[in-house]
C-alpha cells in the first residue's frame, strides 16, 4: 500500500529517478546505517545527476553541432601559441557571462569551424549552456522566411533563448541586400545580450562584400568586435595536409 502510494506521487511530482532509485538507496541505507537526511542526499543527487545528463542531451540534440567536431579530436599542436592561450581562457565559459563574442577567421581547411563547434559542445557539457549551431546561408534563409511570413520578432525572440549561435562560414556565399539586412538585424537584436560565434574567410576589410554598402558593414563590425575574442587561424588547410598524407602512404 505504502509503495504504490509513494510510487503514484513520485509520478505526479515528476521525479522518475527517485521512484525508480528510492528503494535500492533504502536498502543501501539500511545496510550502511545512513541517517535519514543522508538517505535523502543520495536519493536527490541521483535525481539531479540524471537530471542533467538528460539535459547535456538534450542540448546536444538541439545545438546541430556536428557530433564529430570535439575538443577531444581536435588537433590543438597547429594553432599558433597566442590563440590556444586563449582556448584554454574561453573554455572557463567566462566569455558567454559577458556575452563576449568569439570570431575566427582564416583559410578554408584551417579548422575555423571544428575549433567553435569543439568550443560549442564544451561549453554545453561543462557550463550547461544552450548553443545553436547553423550554416550562414541556412539562418539567413530561416530569416527571410519569418519576415515574409511577418514572423521575424517570433523567431528572433525564439533565437534569444541560445547562450550563443554559432554561425559558420559568413561571407563564404555571396547573399543579396535583403539577405544581408536580416543577418544584421539578427546581430543587432544579440548584441550585449547573448554571444555570437562566427566563422570566415574574409577578413573585416573585406566585409563590404557581405552588407554591400559601408554604413552597414561598419555597424555590424562595431556591434560585433565592441565585446570579442578574435581567433586569427593563419594555417595550412588540415584536409589537404591529411590529403597529401593518405596520398604518400
Amino acid at each position: 500500500m505504502i509503495h504504490q502510494s509513494l510510487t503514484s506521487v513520485l509520478k505526479e511530482l515528476r521525479l522518475p529517478t527517485v521512484r525508480a532509485s528510492y528503494e535500492e538507496l533504502a536498502t543501501e541505507a539500511t545496510r550502511d546505517t545512513l541517517s535519514y537526511e543522508q538517505y535523502l542526499l543520495s536519493l536527490m543527487e541521483r535525481e539531479h545527476e540524471v537530471r542533467r545528463e538528460n539535459r547535456i542531451a538534450r542540448f546536444l540534440r538541439t545545438s546541430h553541432l556536428p557530433v564529430e567536431k570535439t575538443l577531444a579530436s581536435f588537433d590543438r599542436d597547429r594553432l599558433p601559441g597566442k590563440v590556444n592561450q586563449l582556448l584554454s581562457t574561453l573554455l572557463d565559459g567566462g566569455f558567454m557571462e559577458r556575452c563576449e563574442n568569439v570570431l575566427a577567421f582564416g583559410n578554408p581547411g584551417s579548422g575555423k569551424t571544428h575549433l567553435l563547434c569543439a568550443i560549442g559542445q564544451e561549453m554545453i557539457q561543462q557550463h550547461d549552456k544552450r548553443i545553436l549551431f547553423t550554416p550562414c546561408n541556412l539562418m539567413v534563409q530561416n530569416l527571410l522566411i519569418a519576415k515574409r511570413d511577418l514572423k521575424l520578432s517570433r523567431v528572433l525572440k525564439s533565437l534569444s533563448k541560445y547562450d550563443a549561435i554559432i554561425i559558420d562560414d559568413i561571407g563564404y556565399v555571396q547573399q543579396s541586400r535583403e539577405e544581408m539586412e536580416v543577418l544584421f538585424t539578427l546581430l543587432a537584436d544579440r548584441y550585449e545580450r547573448t554571444s555570437i560565434m562566427i566563422t570566415s574567410n574574409l577578413p573585416f576589410s573585406k566585409w563590404e562584400q557581405i552588407f554591400k554598402d559601408p554604413m552597414t558593414t561598419a555597424a555590424a563590425i562595431d556591434r560585433l568586435v565592441h565585446h570579442s575574442v578574435i581567433l586569427e587561424l593563419n594555417l595550412p588547410s588540415y584536409r589537404l595536409e591529411k590529403s597529401k598524407e593518405t596520398k604518400a602512404k
